[in-house]
């Protein structure tokens, strides 16, 4: 049986908004938000906390990597939302712009 190979490929209608210099920072600080739940529990047993203390800030850490990535995210959303809705000032009843828009200007 051959081996298929699966991609992530872009579908239509995703919610997700083409990433930005700011959410791959947000996922930069997830990700080491993610190694520090790793790593403080390893140094504290390392220290020679016990397995309580090291699991339980393992936990917290954890806890808190979570709400901050939603908070990351919906933040994510609303600025995307609030972005989309930017609405151009009224320019008059033609829109015209530049030399020549207005009455009396240069016509030829």
């Amino acid at each position: 049986m051959p081996a298929t190979v699966e991609y992530d490929a872009p579908r239509e209608g995703r919610d997700h908004p083409a990433r930005t210099p700011a959410g791959e920072a947000a996922d930069e600080v997830i990700r080491w938000g993610a190694f520090s739940c790793a790593l403080v529990p390893v140094v504290l047993l390392v220290c020679g906390s016990p397995f309580g203390a090291a699991a339980g800030a393992a936990v917290g850490l954890a806890v808190v990597t979570v709400v901050c990535r939603a908070l990351l995210r919906r933040c994510e959303r609303t600025a995307a939302r609030l972005a989309g809705t930017v609405v151009s000032p009224h320019r008059g009843r033609h829109g015209r712009t530049g030399i020549g828009a207005h009455r009396g200007g240069r016509r030829g």
